[in-house]
């Protein structure tokens, strides 16, 4: 009883957190003028041309981790690595973070991969690209500083100018989203105490974890991660072409715009709806789009986006389901 009442919580717990600051941000709108948007206004041409990438991205985190996997003595199929990929985020649109532990699952039915070993190389892998979104962080406020400079100076736009925008609903979802990430961090230290208690289980995790080190290939693993956060960036830059409020804005602010929407996906929502929302919607306006475009192009984007990932997930699932489970793995390649 007591693990279902936790179970649901962990489900139901996301979904309620996204579906408030969704409520909040677009209570009001006209979702007719939204449609209108979709369906006449926007250049489709620039949102078909950016799914490549987002499918990109994809491809490349399932090479990079069947290249990640090597060291550890499992050598799963390429095939089989991006379809779990593809299966992972499109399962965490339900659940936030299961597709973590379903394409280690995945690999274990499917490719007799140890699950251990696989989620010891997801937490490398995550580890990897904190330190990649942490760089570009870095670098992005370096170079955006005159621009901010500027911005402020030409707009009379201060520090003071900036939170005097945020109304209070700005500030209660703010802090949600605070208590939302140390929600996460409790849950992981939670299942980190449970793996401890199982010395053959943390052995494999370990495993995973160091096997960076032993990559053979290290600049194709660089190679990898690159192509990756690149493919990540144009999937979302190119939709910027897609409307006329949003087209002439450039790479400078379509790079901070995808790097707060990517620390705002941290919060357990599903696929970030709501923090990315809010994020990106804020940081459009200081760019001096209108309030209201801003938020027709993050309900939008996220909206197709999203879409993208539902039918990626059930091309994986469905190619999976014709794939043929190996336990022999001398025979894998």
């Amino acid at each position: 009883m007591k693990n279902t009442f936790g179970n649901i919580v962990k489900i139901a717990l996301p979904l309620l957190l996204g579906g408030a600051i969704l409520y909040w941000m677009y209570r009001g709108i006209d979702f007719g003028r939204a449609e209108h948007i979709l369906l006449h206004e926007m250049n489709w041409t620039w949102m078909l041309l950016s799914f490549p990438f987002g499918i990109m991205a994809q491809v490349f985190r399932g090479w990079r981790w069947k290249q990640t996997l090597e060291p550890t003595g499992e050598k799963p199929r390429t095939s089989t690595s991006i379809y779990s990929i593809f299966i992972s985020y499109a399962s965490s649109l339900v659940i936030p973070r299961i597709g973590e532990f379903m394409r280690c699952g995945i690999l274990k039915r499917y490719d007799g991969v140890a699950f251990s070993k696989a989620l010891g190389t997801v937490v490398t892998e995550r580890a990897i690209d904190s330190l990649v979104v942490a760089i570009m962080t870095a670098l992005t406020l370096l170079l955006q500083m005159s621009i901010f400079g500027t911005f402020f100076q030409k707009t009379g736009t201060n520090i003071e100018g900036i939170l005097n925008r945020f109304t209070t609903t700005g500030y209660i979802v703010t802090l949600i989203c605070g208590i939302a990430i140390a929600l996460l961090l409790y849950i992981l230290l939670r299942r980190l105490s449970i793996y401890n208690k199982v010395k053959t289980t943390m052995k494999g995790i370990w495993q995973g974890i160091t096997s960076l080190k032993d990559v053979r290939n290290k600049w194709l693993f660089v190679f990898f991660t690159v192509g990756i956060w690149v493919s990540y960036f144009l999937h979302y830059y190119l939709t910027f072409f897609c409307f006329d409020f949003t087209e002439n804005l450039g790479v400078s602010c379509a790079l901070v715009t995808f790097i707060v929407g990517s620390m705002a996906v941290i919060v357990p929502t599903p696929n970030g709806a709501g923090p990315w929302h809010f994020a990106v919607k804020t940081m459009l306006i200081l760019y001096g789009v209108a309030d209201e475009n801003a938020l027709y192009f993050a309900l939008v984007v996220h909206t197709v986006q999203t879409m993208m990932l539902i039918l990626l997930g059930i091309y994986g699932w469905a190619a999976l389901s014709f794939t043929k489970r190996i336990t022999n793995k001398d025979t894998q390649s």
